[in-house]
C-alpha cells in the first residue's frame, strides 16, 4: 500500500513482490492518482472502475463490462469518449453530440440525433457521413453538401 500511495504505477505488479492480487484499497489508491492505472488491475471492482472513469474517462477502454452509469459519466465528461463504448444507447449518443460536436464521428445517427445535431448548428450537417444522412436532410441541405463536394467548404 505504501508504494502505491506514493507511486500508483507500482500497481502494475512487477514493482512489488506478491502484489498479484492487490486489495481494493490498494487499487483505489492507484486509480485515484491516474485512472489509467486500471489497465494494470486484473479484476477491478465496480467501485474501483467508477473512480477510474471519473478521474480519467479514457479508462473505460480498459473495463470489460462497464455499467451504464460508467458510460454516462465518461460521455458527459467528453463526448468523444463514446468511441470506446461498444454498444452505446441513443441517450448516450445524444449526450455525446451535445457535449462535443466531433463525437458525431463515433456514433449511430438516429433521426432524433440528426435533428438535434443539425438544429444546433447548420454546418453540423457536413459532419454526418453522407451515407448515414437521412434523405430529408440530404434534400434540405443539398446546397451545403454540393459546396463541400466542390471543395468550397
Amino acid at each position: 500500500m505504501v508504494f502505491v500511495k506514493y507511486n500508483g504505477h507500482s500497481i502494475k505488479g512487477h514493482y512489488i513482490k506478491g502484489i498479484n492480487n492487490p486489495s481494493e484499497a490498494v487499487c483505489i489508491e492507484a486509480v485515484k492518482q491516474k485512472g489509467y492505472y486500471i489497465s494494470y488491475i486484473k479484476n477491478p471492482s465496480e467501485a474501483v472502475c467508477l473512480i477510474a472513469v471519473k478521474r480519467y474517462g479514457f479508462a473505460i477502454k480498459h473495463i470489460k463490462n462497464p455499467s451504464e452509469e460508467m458510460c454516462l459519466i465518461v460521455v458527459k465528461k467528453d463526448g468523444c469518449n463514446i468511441n470506446y463504448i461498444l454498444d452505446p444507447t441513443e441517450e448516450m449518443c445524444l449526450i455525446a453530440v451535445k457535449e462535443h460536436r466531433y463525437a458525431g464521428f463515433y456514433i449511430k445517427f438516429t433521426e432524433k440525433i440528426q435533428e438535434y445535431f443539425i438544429s444546433k448548428d447548420i454546418n453540423n450537417v457536413l459532419l454526418i457521413p453522407v451515407n448515414k444522412l437521412l434523405v430529408k436532410f440530404k434534400k434540405k441541405y443539398k446546397y451545403l453538401l454540393d459546396m463541400k463536394t466542390a471543395g468550397i467548404l
